[in-house]
């Protein structure tokens, strides 16, 4: 599936050579500025995004026309975090710092150095994190989506023929039984959510299992306890399934800031399960894979292109 690492890894080996004192003086940060070059869907991109992303670019040491791909690359960013939003796809602060952390603690930085490199180049610790956040909201754009655009979704029937031409043994999967616990935020009263966040993971603490969690719950306010019943570790959401599979049963996820308030998920149960919808699950994926993520990410960001007001200044 499309991701983000193509990008970051060109960008790690510039960023060590750039952390050299002689490497950060000879990137000079661009004038700001901010009139409105181009309007996608109504929303106006400014030629401040365009230098930053044009800086972006030149930190890779990318040749060509720079500013020309940074503007192509700002407009196709702004299709596809308006497709996120469509879709109801939210990327928290929270997972962009922790990606933002990660990213400088693989490439032998501390925060502080990462800061320093992306204000000096002109990029901006802002700008690389909107980065970072489209990336990984279009990755489950795709994970949702990219199904429809790939081609035809392979039925049960389809999977047990595979099935039969591999020799007749069924693939096997985990699944999971999960269940979700919500602190609910309001959109008007979003200044609460470090409280919010603070309550959850006291309530995570004492988590020891899917049966006590409502009696937990009982004298908190505005906490949901829903049962998500059983899911196949290729049905897992995207932004959860790495933490689900790497949380023991009985445990919980960490908190995490969504669009809804702040939750966690509790692993009830885990159990190795191989029947008809494991192989049409995972014949699926890999026909998935076959296809191509970047196919399926360009064929997608066409279609968003075909659709779209652009209006360029």
């Amino acid at each position: 599936m499309f991701s983000i690492r193509k990008y970051l890894a060109p960008l790690g080996v510039a960023l060590a050579m750039a952390a050299a004192p002689a490497g950060i003086a000879m990137l000079a940060a661009p004038a700001a500025a901010s009139e409105i070059k181009v309007i996608v869907n109504k929303i106006p991109i400014t030629t401040y995004d365009i230098q930053r992303r044009a800086a972006f670019l030149k930190l890779q040491r990318r040749g060509g026309n720079v500013n020309a791909e940074a503007e192509q690359q700002m407009i196709d960013q702004t299709l596809r975090v308006a497709e996120m939003r469509r879709l109801g796809i939210n990327i928290s602060d929270d997972q962009v710092n922790a990606a933002y952390a990660n990213f400088a603690k693989s490439n032998k930085m501390t925060l502080a150095q990462l800061d320093g490199i992306m204000n000096q180049a002109g990029v901006t610790k802002a700008h690389f994190k909107e980065f970072i956040r489209s990336q990984m909201g279009w990755s489950q754009v795709l994970s949702r989506s990219g199904r429809s655009v790939g081609g035809k979704k392979m039925t049960e029937q389809d999977a047990v023929r595979r099935m039969l031409e591999k020799g007749g043994a069924k693939p096997t999967a985990t699944e999971y039984m999960l269940q979700q616990v919500i602190f609910v935020v309001p959109a008007s009263e979003r200044g609460k959510i470090a409280q919010r966040k603070r309550e959850a993971e006291a309530m995570r603490a004492r988590f020891a299992g899917c049966n006590s969690t409502r009696e937990f719950a009982k004298g908190l306010v505005d906490v949901t306890v829903r049962d998500l019943g059983r899911k196949l570790a290729p049905e897992l959401p995207p932004d959860w399934a790495e933490e689900i599979k790497n949380t023991r049963v009985g445990g919980a996820t960490s908190v995490r800031e969504t669009n809804v308030g702040v939750e966690f998920l509790g692993v009830c149960s885990s159990r190795e399960v191989s029947d008809d919808r494991v192989a049409q699950l995972t014949f699926q994926a890999e026909g998935n894979a076959e296809a191509g993520g970047e196919d399926l990410s360009t064929k997608y960001l066409e279609q968003l292109r075909e659709r779209a007001k652009i209006v360029k200044r």
